[in-house]
């Protein structure tokens, strides 16, 4: 690896790489790492020195003695709590936001309605949350380095811009500088699918891939997506809008309706709501099936559809039949075009994936030219949170910063 700078500029680059060895590594001796990074053993020695100055790095205990015997080498571990990051994940229903350490340990959590503060002042809310918890837990306000944040909407991460997030009602809305007013430390902020994405990718199931598709099924159909180890965001912030793709264009022609205004297709015969709209049509001339008098009163849900279906309720099992084949499409088309070395579903309909996922598995095998790896979110509820954490470390330039 060839690196050209001043020597100030070389310093810091190699301090740098120090850390990133030392947090990949860890327990790991200065020799180790002086042959890992090619940076000589008095270079490593100093940096080292000054890296455990300013506490980023600890020693402890000794390693093992070398075949040759002599003198057991000390072992570097990075400190991760060394400082801490607010990672918030702003939901249409629900705010929910945690202080991570450096490594993705969770010290504290919270969570709050939306709607009931967002119509008061939801930065407010969130400013005095994150007070009540770093008091709670003995925490130093110092030491927050700062906060990551999802939005369910189109938003410009150089800028904190929020062009649109519908279910909050927010257009046009300068997230950030709203929250400078509230905040001292540096703000992050993206698209909640994004983040959640990032969320997979730093600590679940997509560790390691450099290559993710993340899609989130929730009551609409949304995407993240990571290529070399970069989100790809699009020209004007709006990639991985999955759920806007055409599965059956028969249907589109036949005067289709989306389930909300301004949905796409795929997740208006594939989303939550429309699974859950679409058992509620056929019950209606079903007087003797058991779900048919809770239909009168509220509307039926995916989780209904889902618990039907595992009791063996053959309707409920068509509905889910047909939007997993809706689905397992759209994945198709995807996976084609990016060629993703994992495919992680996240979102509320993903808790029931244990359902689907033979099925989906079964049709991406069948018309996929690749083979690819589809899992469950393996931090589930965490993801958001998580992602808005790695979102910051990989943004705020620092010492620390991961990509």
């Amino acid at each position: 690896m060839s690196l050209k700078g001043t020597p100030m500029q070389m310093k810091s680059i190699n301090k740098k790489r120090v850390l990133q060895c030392i947090r990949e590594y860890a327990p790991i001796s200065r020799a180790e790492i002086s042959s890992k990074v090619n940076i000589s053993k008095p270079t490593v020695s100093i940096l080292v020195d000054e890296l455990i100055q300013d506490k980023w790095v600890f020693e402890k205990g000794i390693g093992v003695a070398s075949s040759q015997g002599g003198r057991r080498p000390i072992q570097l571990f990075f400190n991760e709590k060394a400082a801490f990051v607010v990672g918030v994940d702003i939901g249409g229903t629900k705010v929910k936001m945690i202080i991570s350490d450096l490594s993705g340990n969770i010290i504290a959590e919270t969570s709050f309605p939306t709607q009931e503060y967002l119509e008061k002042n939801l930065l407010q809310k969130i400013s005095f949350e994150l007070d009540r918890l770093i008091e709670k837990n003995n925490l130093e306000h110092d030491a927050i380095l700062g906060m990551g944040v999802g939005i369910p909407g189109i938003t410009n991460t150089l800028t904190g811009f929020v062009v649109e997030a519908p279910s909050l009602n927010w257009s046009n809305y300068s997230f950030i500088e709203e929250a400078e007013n509230y905040f001292s430390f540096p703000i992050y902020a993206d698209n909640d699918v994004n983040v959640a994405a990032l969320g997979e990718q730093w600590l679940g199931k997509a560790k390691s891939k450099k290559t993710v598709l993340f899609i989130a099924i929730g009551t609409g159909i949304g995407s993240g997506i990571i290529i070399n180890n970069q989100l790809y965001r699009g020209s004007s912030g709006a990639a991985g809008e999955i759920g806007y793709m055409v599965t059956d264009k028969n249907e589109v022609k036949n005067n289709f309706q989306p389930v909300f205004h301004r949905y796409g297709y795929l997740e208006s015969v594939a989303g939550g709501k429309s699974i859950g709209d679409k058992l509620s049509s056929i019950i209606k001339k079903e007087k003797d099936h058991p779900l048919y008098s809770k239909m009168q009163s509220s509307e039926l849900s995916a989780k209904d559809v889902f618990h039907y279906a595992k009791l063996g309720d053959s309707i409920a099992e068509q509905v889910i039949e047909e939007a997993t084949e809706h689905l397992g499409y759209g994945i198709v088309n995807a996976a084609s075009l990016l060629n993703p070395e994992v495919i992680i579903l996240g979102g509320g309909v993903s808790k029931s994936a244990e359902q689907i996922l033979p099925d989906l598995r079964k049709i991406v095998n069948q018309y996929l030219p690749s083979s690819v790896e589809i899992y469950t979110s393996q931090l589930g509820d965490n993801a958001g949170v998580l992602g808005a954490v790695s979102l910051f470390l990989r943004e705020y330039e620092s010492i620390i910063q991961h990509s």
